[in-house]
């Protein structure tokens, strides 16, 4: 982490969090460096639909159509959530890290990572195994490695 928060000085660029899933975790690492405060300016977690959609502005049909987890949503949870925290780079995090998958919902372990750095957005899918805070943990390693490789 301290590596990205470097990358994110030398470049002027400042970073904020949109959580869902991981629960304040993201922030709660990059908060854990000491300097993280010359970049970080904060964080949101926005667990349930209805914070979305009062906290970040999210329009609900959104949700509706493609599903709370899904590219769609973790795309405008990244979009809004920089101009809300007004930074450079906003990350955002929304899937199922179990115990258990809801009928026809996404399975456990299925990540969508939206990362928006000024102008370009881009959001990832992945899968992950483990308990709940595995998935978590590996949800903060990947994404800060994707940052990384982004901002290089």
């Amino acid at each position: 982490m301290k590596d990205l928060l470097e990358i994110l000085a030398v470049k002027g660029y400042t970073l904020g969090s949109i959580e869902s899933l991981t629960g304040g975790l993201f922030a709660s690492t990059v908060t854990s460096v000491p300097g993280a405060s010359k970049v970080f300016k904060g964080a949101l977690v926005t667990y349930a639909v209805e914070e979305k959609v009062k906290l970040l502005g999210m329009n609900k049909d959104i949700i509706d159509k493609y599903g709370v987890v899904s590219k769609e949503v973790a795309g405008e949870m990244a979009r809004l959530g920089q101009k809300v925290l007004n930074v450079d780079v906003a990350i955002s995090f929304t899937g199922n890290a179990g115990p258990t998958c809801e009928p026809g919902g996404m399975p456990v372990g299925r990540v969508y990572i939206g990362i928006k750095i000024k102008d370009q957005l881009r959001v990832y899918e992945a899968d992950f195994s483990g308990d709940r805070n595995e998935i978590r943990e590996k949800i903060i390693n990947t994404s800060i490695n994707l940052l990384k490789n982004l901002l290089k």
